[in-house]
């Protein structure tokens, strides 16, 4: 590993184009093809191209393809993910996902994102920021998470939602931005 992975771990600007980096997107591309080509009957292959391609994944992992991510490697998922179609994961920096967790159609979970800076951004660096979801969180469609958020346990994502910033659990949250709309008891 390279001092470039590094940086773009801990939130610093990193170049995305950089040799090493784009090696690594070039597998998780391969997998990917491979995973959005199987069919329902195939999860068993399904389960061995997910444990290549993420860094870790529990038990009876379910993710209906397609399904599109960055590097895979930064993606850390508990026993019991259940992504349905369309969903993304840009896992520049790591994404730890709970037990029990469900996506609906079209979720997105960032991780990367660019600075405002227009120079900076003109440079071809970019950040990223960890993403982490607790355990026995629903999230609904086309939800958008993104960099640097956290959602607590025994949390409800609204559908739609668009999540800047922290969500407690034990809460419903839904809107854009995400917001707390009920507390759970």
């Amino acid at each position: 590993m390279s001092w470039k992975k590094p940086k773009k771990l801990v939130g610093e600007l990193y170049l995305a184009k950089d040799p090493e980096l784009a090696a690594e997107k070039k597998l998780a591309s391969r997998l990917l093809r491979r995973y959005n080509s199987t069919t329902e009957e195939q999860q068993e292959q399904r389960q061995q191209i997910l444990q290549e391609l993420f860094g870790k994944i529990g038990q009876k992992i379910a993710i209906v393809p397609p399904f599109y991510c960055d590097y895979g490697s930064n993606i850390f998922a508990g026993d019991k993910l259940y992504m349905n179609c369309g969903c993304v994961i840009l896992d520049c920096n790591t994404v730890n996902i709970g037990e029990n967790v469900l996506c609906a159609p079209y979720v997105q979970i960032y991780t990367a994102y660019h600075p405002t800076e227009p120079e900076i951004r003109l440079s071809g660096r970019e950040l990223a920021a960890p993403v982490n979801i607790g355990n026995n969180v629903w999230i609904g469609g086309n939800a958008i998470i993104c960099p640097g958020v956290t959602i607590g346990d025994n949390t409800t994502i609204g559908a739609g939602s668009v999540v800047v910033k922290d969500i407690p659990e034990n809460v419903v949250a839904a809107g854009n931005p995400c917001h707390v709309i009920r507390y759970l008891s």
